[in-house]
């Protein structure tokens, strides 16, 4: 039996927005892909942490993002796994848990230019594929990827999630920038004011 065929996507997420998910679906529909699994990251050990009520809101809003599309999934498996968050060890509990699952990690091409400052990333690119998504002034050389690594051709897609916060900080409307249910969650819940 094949196995099925899973991209996982893991990120902040603060909040998802509507560039996340035109790359999952693009995933899905154009490079192979039976499901994209997207990952809330609790602690990337890049980054500093947020707080536990701001883990609360960035799942749930990834929750109603992905609603009604049976092929994009949320997941926030990195929160029963030990802190910070670790790709190596995400991609080896799912595949403990998910035999019947072959995974995909997603990244960036501002993450894979300095994937080498990640954990064990020679295992990981040794028993994981890869499928790194352009990023503008990110450039990969297809041409050096290693046999478990390729470069999709997604949209390049220039929202971020940094804008949005900032955006809705000062009074502006970003309704079309993430999905309307997540707006609706950001407005009801007075997210990003100041």
């Amino acid at each position: 039996m094949q196995p099925i065929k899973t991209a996982f996507f893991s990120g902040t997420f603060n909040p998802v927005h509507s560039g996340h998910l035109i790359l999952a679906n693009y995933l899905c529909e154009y490079e192979g892909f039976d499901e994209i699994w997207i990952s809330v990251t609790p602690q990337n050990p890049l980054r500093e942490k947020l707080s536990c009520q701001a883990d609360k809101h960035r799942i749930e809003m990834l929750r109603r993002a992905v609603t009604g599309n049976p092929k994009i999934k949320a997941t926030d498996i990195e929160f029963s796994l030990p802190l910070p968050s670790y790709t190596i060890q995400t991609l080896d509990f799912l595949r403990e848990q998910y035999p019947e699952r072959e995974f995909t990690l997603v990244i960036g091409a501002d993450n894979w230019l300095l994937f080498n400052r990640w954990k064990e990333s020679e295992r990981i690119i040794a028993e994981y594929r890869i499928v790194i998504y352009p990023r503008r002034s990110y450039e990969v050389d297809e041409t050096a990827l290693p046999p478990t690594v390729r470069y999709c051709h997604a949209p390049v897609i220039e929202i971020s999630s940094t804008r949005i916060r900032e955006g809705i900080a000062s009074g502006k409307n970003m309704n079309y920038f993430v999905p309307q249910s997540v707006y609706d969650y950001i407005t009801s819940h007075g997210l990003y004011q100041k």
